[in-house]
């Protein structure tokens, strides 16, 4: 009997959109048009994420050695600081090296270049990169450079300087920046999507408005409040579902002149981003959409169905 019902209510579930001609094709616009705005959130969301990536993976802690250090001894500070759960990656730079590296960007200062050859031996010692999990996590790594088990005691002269403390003013005002663009990210998201539902719900109530006579004979003759209302709760998921199908189209060719003149500007391929992220934006915007349909068409009809 259940199923039989449920049948039922599919069936005029469809008819209903059938049935409902501009007012249905209005109702598919304006959820189109909300789950647009959930698309572009996500993209937007997207390039602000890579945007900070960026900015994160410029960011690092160099720790540079005296000319005469041992390499087991630097060798022995990589190890422990690989160790620690904040650190992501660190690199070993050998005097060999960055003697290597100073010349090629000194390669037009003939200058530098020919006292280097004046002084004959290597003047510069090694140095290690090393990048954080999170920017607010440089000043731990800092301290632990500072304390007795960075390395062995009487070992630390080995050190010649960090540049944590000249770095220190950029790192702090861009984990200020990071945080304070991740808040107003979501602030925004938020407001968005509560204009959007705002409006999917008033253009739903009003297709509900249409046939309040309808409903009203439903009741006359006993109708279940269920049976009045699945039918408009279908009606509101047949909204989402073919809203979802034109987004995920529209999207399509947007993605593509994005990712093609875009790029470089935003600092994501917006396109390759849309495609490998397909089924996930996909899930989301059609459970977006049948939930907002059927949950609009369901707080709509409630007013009806409590005279």
């Amino acid at each position: 009997m259940a199923i039989t019902d449920l049948k039922r209510i599919i069936k005029a579930g469809f008819i209903n959109f059938k049935r409902g001609g501009l007012v249905s094709f209005a109702a598919v616009l304006v959820v189109t048009i909300t789950l647009s705005v959930i698309t572009i959130i996500i993209l937007l969301q997207a390039v602000l994420y890579s945007s900070l990536d960026q900015i994160k993976d410029k960011v690092d802690v160099t720790i540079y050695f005296t000319v005469d250090a041992p390499e087991s001894k630097v060798m022995f500070l990589k190890e422990s600081l690989e160790k620690l759960p904040e650190v992501a990656t660190v690199s070993y730079t050998s005097a060999t090296d960055a003697l290597k590296l100073f010349r090629d960007r000194h390669a037009n200062d003939y200058s530098t270049l020919a006292a280097l050859d004046e002084i004959g031996n290597n003047p510069l010692g090694a140095y290690l990169n090393v990048k954080a999990k999170e920017i607010s996590q440089y000043e731990s790594i800092a301290n632990f450079l500072k304390s007795d088990n960075a390395l062995a005691s009487g070992d630390g002269d080995i050190i010649d300087k960090v540049n944590y403390h000249q770095n220190k003013l950029v790192i702090d005002r861009l984990n200020i920046i990071i945080a304070g663009a991740q808040k107003l990210g979501f602030l925004i998201t938020l407001l968005l999507v509560i204009i959007s539902i705002i409006i999917t719900f008033n253009t739903i109530r009003l297709t509900i408005f249409i046939s309040k006579e309808e409903i009203g004979v439903m009741r006359l003759v006993g109708a279940s409040k269920m049976r009045v209302r699945g039918p408009f709760m279908i009606e509101g998921a047949i909204y989402g579902i073919i809203a979802t199908i034109i987004t995920l189209l529209l999207f399509l060719p947007i993605t593509i002149w994005f990712g093609r003149n875009m790029t470089d500007f935003l600092g994501l391929d917006i396109y390759d981003y849309y495609i490998s992220n397909l089924f996930q934006i996909f899930a989301i915007i059609l459970l977006s959409g049948i939930i907002l349909g059927a949950i609009s068409s369901f707080i709509a009809i409630r007013r009806y169905l409590n005279k």
